[in-house]
């Protein structure tokens, strides 16, 4: 039997990228980053200062980026630069969501996504992998928890680094996020009708991930891996 494609989607702070290095290890599969792309973008949008729609829409027309296996998982480079360790910045994140609603972005990106996931043995988390960029996607999740569970997450993922951030602030963020990214035009956040809902409030990263390769197994029973 043929390698999966596995297609994680999932609000902010739900462990997508991380649940899906573990699970990409396990199968030994390729592990693509859609959400580290859209920050990339985001990075050189900030960086060159780059305003209005038009602009930012042709700046990523123009971008050559290229994602490579990495220590952490995957690495992103735009014109040969890792940009990877500016990516995750609060000033990323709080724009995101903006850069990323925006049709001409969504349509370059996804072109480069698709290409990747072609040959299955992949798997790619985003917000909408199972609904826009993968729909044919052999196994679709959808993980979520609680918002007060992800803020908790977030908050310990970027305190280290920014120390004035607070939780209250943080919690604000995310419940902000979720209704941006579940409100936009194009390529809302949304289950796939035939996606499976995955709540990992309780879960560890690694539980996460086996209660994934659980459900690959039970919908392909012995598959390539």
């Amino acid at each position: 039997m043929r390698k999966l494609s596995i297609a994680i989607d999932g609000p902010a702070g739900a462990g997508k990228s991380s649940v899906s290095k573990i699970l990409a290890g396990r199968l030994h599969y390729a592990y693509l980053d859609t959400g580290a792309m859209y920050r990339a973008v985001t990075y050189e949008v900030l960086t060159r200062k780059v305003e209005g729609e038009e602009s930012i829409i042709s700046m990523t027309e123009k971008l050559d980026m290229e994602v490579q296996p990495g220590e952490a998982g995957m690495e992103v480079f735009v014109d040969g630069k890792n940009v990877t360790p500016f990516i995750r910045t609060p000033e990323v994140s709080s724009k995101v969501s903006a850069v990323s609603a925006i049709g001409g972005v969504r349509k370059a990106m996804v072109a480069i996504q698709r290409k990747q996931a072609e040959k299955g043995g992949i798997v790619l988390d985003g917000r909408d992998i199972g609904t826009t960029v993968l729909p044919k996607a052999d196994v679709k999740i959808f993980l979520t928890a609680s918002v007060h569970t992800r803020a908790l997450r977030r908050f310990r993922e970027i305190t280290e680094g920014h120390p004035e951030m607070t939780m209250e602030e943080v919690e604000k963020e995310i419940s902000r996020r979720d209704y941006l990214d579940s409100h936009r035009e194009i390529s809302p956040l949304r289950k796939a009708e035939d996606a499976i809902l995955l709540d990992n409030g309780d879960l560890t990263l690694e539980s996460t991930a086996e209660a994934i390769i659980s459900i690959c197994e039970k919908k392909f029973p012995g598959f390539d891996r």
